[in-house]
Order: C-alpha cells, then structure tokens, then sequence
C-alpha cells in the first residue's frame, strides 16, 4: 500500500514535457529590450545644435566659453566620422528652434 501512495504521489508530481513558459509568451516579450539610457547620434546631433542656440542666447559665462567650445568641436570632430557618407552637410541653428524673447 506505501508502494501505491509514492507511485501516485510521483505522478502528480510530473509535469508536461511541453508546457513551458518560453513557449507560452508572445514572441513580442522574447526580442531583447533597447536600452533607454543609451544615446544615439540623433541625441548627440540635437545635443550640438542646443549648445549652439545657448551660445548664441548667452546662456554661458564667458569663463565657461572654453569648456562649451571644446565639447562642441569634439561632437562635430565625433559626429563627421561616424556620419554616413551624404549626409555630413552644415549643423547650422535650425530654423524649428524658437527663439527665445522674439
């Protein structure tokens, strides 16, 4: 009788082979997530013109110009090599910022 009891014990423990939850998840929720802190050369592009038009508005204190400059010929030195072919063109003040006070 305690033979019976562990061998029905046993089969209630056994699951399907098949069910898994890999299986039972859209396919969606399996591709690998971007990363929403990671920046793309659109946010370095952007990040250019708004160091531009602060620049040009006074946003900077003259003893802050040097550091700004740097940073800005560094994204445009970074921006021209890894532009693709075509596209390297001016990054000129963009006429869709609004200006401020005008």
């Amino acid at each position: 009788m305690a033979n019976e009891e562990n061998k029905q014990a046993s089969e209630t423990v056994e699951a399907p082979e098949t069910a898994t939850a890999e299986s039972t998840a859209p396919a969606e929720q399996q591709a690998p997530q971007q990363d929403p802190t990671a920046l793309s050369i659109g946010d370095l592009k952007n990040l250019t013109t708004i160091l531009d038009v602060a620049s040009t508005r006074g946003a900077f204190k003259a003893s802050e110009m040097a550091g700004v400059g740097y940073i800005y010929n560094k994204l445009q030195a970074f921006l021209a090599k890894v532009a693709p072919e075509g596209q390297q063109g001016g990054t000129g003040t963009p006429t869709s910022m609004p200006m401020e006070g005008k």
